[in-house]
């Protein structure tokens, strides 16, 4: 089979297709043809070895797939073949191998799709759909004014939709271009700002009435962190995710100190358990199939184009979820990107 990795650090082109024996499923272990396999922002900072924590190497990539299962193994319940399902390796202690064309794991580990969920859709509920999900949970938004930093991006297009359900008073969405902020309205933010222009915290704040937005989910990092605190207001909270470097300091947590203010870091594996994932998971798909929650696709990629797929994340040019399709030929419209210019 042929799977994808990178052998040292550097840029996408980093990353190459490899020949592998197809797993062969151990005891109570299914096999899986991937359909689709999420790419995520930290994989992006892994290969570049800007993420908190350095991978060994050789590297594969890939935490999040779905797919259907061909075989199963000895003790393995074979009434699942031909299942359509989600497989959250990262759920699991598999932090990765998912950018392949077949994973074995553990057959009670995967989760059905239904009928209405697609492979791609699927992908995207499970990293981005879990981390919006328990940001809510950790920081809940009902009657506050919330701003979502890179809204248009595969956590921000769900959390802004799921904090608009949540009650959220008012919903501002931030985001770099044009065709983003007009994504966001389309998916429900009341009102939207660009965080590259000069003093857009001031919007905000005109926007919240003068103080700035109550919860603020920082997903960017680096200047935009310490530039997103003027748009905090007084006892607000700025949510951090753990997935970059941040540029805040001491004179910046000496000044929330004096107004009240709280950082919060977010990461989320801890908060993760085997009972309590397919529960999420099955709610986050109902209100997929239903049209309740809206899932942007961001771009399909082949497997040999992986180093693309994580060139347009790296560059900030897509909008909601990146997939690889290690099924779909590079010939089948499938393969090209949607939202993304060829």
């Amino acid at each position: 089979m042929k799977a994808i990795q990178f052998t040292r650090f550097g840029p996408p082109e980093v990353l190459e297709v490899v020949e592998l024996p197809v797993p062969e499923p151990g005891p109570g272990e299914v096999l899986i043809r991937v359909h689709a396999a999420g790419v995520n922002f930290f994989e992006v900072l892994m290969r570049a070895d800007r993420y908190a924590v350095s991978p060994d190497l050789p590297m594969f990539p890939g935490v999040e797939v779905a797919g259907i299962i061909e075989r199963a193994g000895p003790g393995a319940d074979r009434s699942l073949i031909g299942t359509r399902v989600a497989v959250p390796l990262f759920a699991i202690g598999r932090g990765s191998g998912g950018y392949a064309e077949f994973v074995a794991v553990d057959g009670g580990a995967v989760v059905p799709l239904p009928d209405a969920v697609s492979f791609t859709m699927a992908v995207a509920l499970m990293v981005q759909g879990l981390t919006a999900l328990h940001l809510l949970r950790s920081s809940p938004v009902n009657g506050k004014i919330v701003l979502v930093n890179a809204a248009a991006g595969g956590v921000g297009s769900l959390l802004l939709q799921l904090a608009r359900r949540n009650r959220a008073k008012m919903v501002i969405a931030a985001a770099s271009s044009e065709e983003k902020r007009a994504l966001s309205l389309s998916l429900g933010a009341d009102h939207v700002v660009d965080y590259t222009a000069p003093r857009w915290q001031e919007e905000v704040k005109g926007l919240s009435g003068g103080l700035g937005a109550d919860i603020i989910y920082e997903t960017v990092g680096g200047a935009v962190s310490r530039a997103t605190l003027d748009a905090l207001a007084p006892c607000g909270e700025l949510v951090l995710t753990a997935m970059g470097r941040f540029g805040l300091g001491v004179a910046d947590i000496e000044r929330m100190l004096d107004q009240n203010q709280s950082i919060k870091g977010f990461s989320l594996l801890p908060l993760l358990t085997l009972q309590a994932v397919p529960k999420d998971f099955g709610a986050l798909f109902d209100l997929a199939a239903t049209g309740a929650l809206t899932v942007v696709e961001g771009g399909r990629f082949p497997l040999h184009r992986a180093a693309e797929a994580h060139r347009v994340i790296e560059e900030r040019r897509a909008v909601g979820k990146v997939v690889l399709t290690p099924s779909i030929q590079e010939s089948e419209p499938d393969a090209m990107p949607k939202n993304l210019a060829p």
